[in-house]
């Protein structure tokens, strides 16, 4: 009997979760596997459109009007039944999502590349589907609490596990083009609110009724939907076998365009230099483009007012409620739009630095975000909405991609071994990320309006200051070097590691595995349906809300 034939016969003895149990056997296409990266993507991508829920919920109990308490406070909100909740109390869930985010895959990354990235997955929609219908009986018995319990610190544990769940997998499976495949991915986890957030709205408006605001519904039937999509990736998920490589792929020489063939230890990489600087790349990137997300609808009504409607005389202080409330579905159909470019951004700039390197790919991230920032101002001047919409949709494409190529960024430096693990302790700086650069825009805004600046310069000395951070960033990239040697694990600890899945398929170890490059074949393509139909669904619905910028 062969090698491969008394594995065959072992694996159904292995539990379904088991690393051992997924490793591809002759035959599988690895195009399979980035829509299982993308199922679990799009759904847990929702937590960038919570924001859809915060006003129904503001009026959970009055319904047609918010119960008002004059002494609530924070702490008293958290256990109310009374009283409705403020969108401020409510906003505090996208705190907790992105924090547990970067936390818990700091946490959990060496975990999950010890067990695989199917029982990850798996974890990671237990907690997610879990942690929203939670937050419906939190909202069912009014508590909020509850809430941050279940969606936020549950919830952002799985977001955590499922962000980084096909990180390793997917460069593993793809060497030849690692920078597209997790672009791919990581792609999905951007456009997971263009599908949540229509969807959301169209069951509220199903569930509402007289009594109630139709939310913890929609959550539960969300939680549900989102837990078919998630499991089917987890369980789409295989990993190659030791030693795989693309048909008529050759690894590149050594350090050839920083690109290293070895492997670092995941408890040596925190300890490089290399990881701290590119940590300082990501957060000053990531600290420029959130800040901007997060005032984005206000930021378009302030600068050109009165001119969205034609009226370029009338400044924003001075328009009646009724245009105002015109020209803030102008800015909704501007949010859509960067949203859009936001995920573009991760599959464009992802698969090009593919072809000019991820060094070279930061280096055009910042040096054209530092103009863009320094002539947005100018272009408010001038009136030019054209030109400073298509401004900021760049920005925004690169805020997508510097998440998209940071993986393969990681993965060149330090190898694939642990690549999962180390973008895990990565996100931290996206944490970061999500408190420097919304303070920096948000207080600089406030203390702007309190000087007396009029609301169409608010926004001019805070774009000098995202354009400062992307020179730091510019300048952490340039000190950004291949490592000494002394990092690397020897080829014997290396093998150490890699004996399970050897031993599932020794075979492979000569590259004569069977698999070749893939493609897209029968079950690929309803693989890519499954995934594609709701994601083209999300944009046919945001593009029909950008067509009004330009009406």
């Amino acid at each position: 009997m062969t090698t491969y034939e008394q594995t065959a016969g072992a694996l159904p003895m292995q539990g379904l979760l088991d690393k051992e149990r997924i490793v591809a056997r002759p035959g599988f296409n690895r195009w399979l596997v980035p829509p299982a990266a993308l199922a679990i993507h799009l759904c847990i991508g929702m937590a960038y459109g919570f924001s859809v829920f915060w006003l129904p919920l503001s009026r959970a109990i009055g319904v047609t009007q918010p119960v008002a308490c004059a002494d609530l406070t924070l702490l008293s909100a958290l256990t109310t039944t009374t009283c409705d909740w403020r969108v401020a109390d409510l906003g505090w869930m996208y705190t907790l999502f992105f924090v547990l985010l970067g936390s818990s895959a700091a946490i959990w990354g060496g975990w999950l590349e010890r067990v695989g990235p199917r029982r990850a997955g798996f974890v990671s929609a237990l907690c997610w589907c879990g942690g929203i219908a939670l937050a419906a009986f939190g909202v069912y018995i009014h508590q909020l609490w509850l809430m941050w319990l279940g969606a936020g610190v549950i919830g952002g544990i799985g977001l955590g596990l499922g962000y980084i769940s096909p990180v390793s997998t997917l460069i593993k499976w793809f060497p030849d083009r690692r920078g597209m495949a997790t672009g791919m991915a990581i792609m999905g986890f951007g456009g997971g609110a263009m599908i949540g957030a229509p969807l959301a709205d169209m069951l509220m408006n199903q569930f509402k009724t007289a009594d109630g605001v139709g939310v913890w519904q929609t959550f539960l039937v969300m939680a549900a939907i989102y837990s078919v999509f998630m499991l089917a990736g987890a369980f789409g998920y295989r990993i190659p076998p030791a030693g795989w490589r693309p048909d008529g792929w050759t690894p590149p020489a050594a350090k050839r365009g920083m690109i290293t063939t070895r492997h670092v230890h995941l408890k040596n990489a925190h300890k490089t230099r290399q990881f701290w600087l590119i940590w300082a790349v990501l957060c000053l990137n990531v600290s420029a483009g959130i800040g901007v997300i997060g005032m984005a609808s206000p930021m378009l009504q302030e600068i050109f007012g009165g001119a969205l409607l034609g009226q370029p005389e009338v400044s924003f202080t001075a328009l009646s409620p009724e245009q105002k409330t015109a020209i803030a579905a102008i800015a909704a159909g501007f949010t859509g739009l960067l949203s859009l470019f936001n995920i573009g951004g991760r599959f464009f700039w992802a698969s090009l630095s593919d072809r000019i390197g991820r060094k070279l790919t930061y280096y055009t991230f910042f040096a054209l975000g530092i103009a863009l920032y320094a002539l947005a101002p100018s272009a408010a001047h001038i009136g030019s909405q054209a030109l400073f919409v298509a401004m900021f949709c760049i920005i925004l494409s690169m805020y997508g991609g510097g998440f998209a190529t940071i993986p393969a960024y990681l993965a060149d430096i330090f190898g694939t071994q642990f690549v999962g693990a180390i973008h895990g302790r990565l996100l931290t700086a996206w944490a970061t990320a999500g408190i420097v650069g919304p303070v920096v825009v948000n207080y600089i805004r406030e203390a702007q309006i309190a000087a007396g600046i009029p609301r169409d310069q608010v926004y001019d000395f805070t774009m000098y200051i995202l354009a400062g951070m992307l020179a730091l960033g510019f300048i952490a990239n340039l000190f950004v070097k291949p490592l000494a040697d002394k990092w690397f694990m020897s080829e014997a600890e290396v093998a150490a590691l890699q004996a399970k899945t050897q031993a599932a398929d020794r075979a492979a170890a000569t590259g004569s595995f069977g698999i070749g490059k893939g493609g897209l074949d029968g079950r690929s393509a309803l693989a890519w349906a499954a995934v594609g139909l709701p994601l083209a669904w999300g944009v046919w619905i945001t593009v029909q809300k950008a067509v009004v910028l330009f009406q």
